[in-house]
């Protein structure tokens, strides 16, 4: 199984996240592509628009079964070795799903105000299809 990650290249928040996942899962479930990669999210049908809306997490053996934002986030802690016990729990508790969910809101649209923005865009060295290129 492979899943795509499409996160935003440019912002500290994400980075820092993408960095973390890469040194847990060492690209044996993931592979990541940033939202500045246009070429790649045009050959998946996704947006400009799409990708304002947060992260996207695109399942690599159907293309067409995708996660975005906060259901995202969830999704990849789900895949995580033991991740299901915490996202099942998580999601059991009577209205945090729904708090999880404006906070994630919340992070997405202030993330450069309130994590700063890179100079340049970071490229995971567990790329989509190995093939680095911004």
């Amino acid at each position: 199984m492979t899943y795509y990650v499409i996160y935003d290249g440019n912002c500290n928040l994400c980075v820092t996240l993408v960095q973390l996942l890469e040194n847990l899962d060492r690209g044996k479930l993931f592979q990541y592509t940033p939202m500045q990669d246009e070429q790649k999210l045009f050959e998946w049908g996704i947006t400009a628009c799409d990708c304002e809306q947060g992260m996207i997490l695109i399942d690599g053996n159907n293309l067409s079964r995708r996660w975005q934002g906060s259901n995202a986030a969830e999704e990849i802690g789900r895949l995580l070795p033991v991740g299901s016990i915490f996202v099942d729990a998580y999601r059991a508790l009577p209205g945090i799903k729904w708090a999880g969910d404006r906070f994630y809101e919340q992070l997405r649209d202030h993330r450069y105000t309130i994590f700063g923005k890179r100079s340049s865009t970071y490229e995971s060295a567990y790329c989509v299809d190995g093939s680095c290129k911004l």
